[in-house]
């Protein structure tokens, strides 16, 4: 069996990589399909240190091309793909998620059919397959997680971080938007002296030329003694996880993922919205959170205003089980079974699926 993985975005390893490695054990060849962009020596360097295959594209069209000449049996995705019909000529096609969190987006992922795709728990399954009835949707669960439930993940070494381990541990992962990095005091560090803060923003918050206030805020805030800020090689939050006690975000995948962990979190509802998504087209903010944003906001304690913060953060750390019951209930809704074998579920799937037969004009795929 050969399987390929497209990576239009460097954030989207972290679901392939455990999925990569259980095909390994079982002797199957893969390969990774690399966008070209101003990070390729950062993608080199991940391919090398997990002993990665991997070709270079420019744009979807070229790497619709390369598929057509690879005929693989899977070509995994993490999102939409333009070349859908003539993929399929040659290949089946899998979706996996790259993330868990409350946009709406999640949903319209699907709106054109891949072969299969491997969901988070069966309710997020039963709403798709409502949604899409002609598609298939596989419950697996969260590939990403794995590490974190089979103990292969250890985390970061805090003296070598240049941190405190006596100290606690937060993390903050905010998304790029809606964001609230914008709304946090310039000097907070300071305010969580008696913290070690980890931060992990969203990729585009550090690569992308329009989020440049947000990165220069991010490197501010890096200065201070208790601070780490993620590298651009840092680009899995697995290993953030492990190593935090307490998270803090906002409308991000990441508030679910540590969750699920049944560790606290603090939900910032103080954003940084575009004028277009305020006041009379508050909608627009409305359109793109999902429809169950108001059930999900229950698994974490919500800071209204950076002056809240540091209270609710003393309390979820002193009292971690507090919201315990809610994050374990919510957590199964949004990531589906925690134990570790969402990849092998996964490869059980594609092994069992790999052969088909094409007939001569193409039309049918059995």
């Amino acid at each position: 069996m050969y399987v390929l993985f497209d990576v239009l975005h460097l954030y989207y390893l972290p679901q392939y990589l455990p999925v990569q490695k259980k095909l390994a054990d079982q002797g199957v060849t893969t390969a990774f399909v690399f966008y070209h962009s101003t990070h390729d020596h950062i993608m080199e360097q991940i391919a090398s240190e997990n002993g990665l295959q991997y070709i270079w594209v420019e744009n979807d069209k070229e790497a619709a091309s390369y598929y057509q000449q690879q005929k693989a049996d899977w070509v995994f995705f993490a999102n939409s793909f333009a070349y859908l019909d003539d993929l399929h000529q040659v290949s089946k096609s899998a979706q996996i998620g790259h993330g868990i969190g409350p946009k709406s987006c999640y949903y319209t992922a699907s709106d054109t059919a891949m072969t299969v795709r491997f969901v988070e728990g069966a309710y997020r399954c039963e709403r798709l397959r409502s949604l899409y009835p002609e598609s298939t949707f596989i419950d697996v669960g969260f590939s990403k997680l794995d590490p974190l439930f089979s103990d292969e993940e250890p985390g970061f070494d805090m003296a070598q971080l240049g941190l405190d381990p006596n100290k606690p541990t937060l993390t903050y992962a905010p998304t790029f938007y809606p964001s609230s990095i914008e709304c946090f005091d310039k000097n907070w560090p300071a305010d969580f002296n008696d913290f070690n803060i980890l931060l992990k923003p969203h990729y585009f918050s550090i690569a992308k030329e329009k989020y440049h206030r947000q990165k220069a805020l991010l490197e501010h805030w890096a200065s201070f003694d208790n601070v780490y800020l993620a590298k651009e090689t840092d680009y899995n939050l697995v290993p953030f996880m492990a190593s935090s006690d307490i998270l803090i975000s906002d409308a991000s995948s990441a508030l679910f993922e540590f969750a699920a962990l049944n560790k606290p979190v603090i939900w910032c509802d103080f954003l940084k919205l575009r004028w277009s998504y305020r006041g009379l087209f508050s909608y627009r903010f409305k359109k793109r959170m999902d429809e169950d944003f108001g059930e999900y906001a229950n698994i974490a304690v919500h800071a209204k205003t950076y002056k809240e913060l540091r209270n609710l953060v003393i309390e979820q750390y002193q009292q971690p089980q507090l919201l315990a019951p809610i994050r374990a209930q919510l957590a199964e809704k949004l990531a589906g079974r925690l134990d570790g074998k969402a990849s092998e579920r996964v490869v059980a799937y594609l092994m069992n699926n790999a052969k088909f037969i094409i007939d001569p004009q193409y039309e049918n795929l059995r």
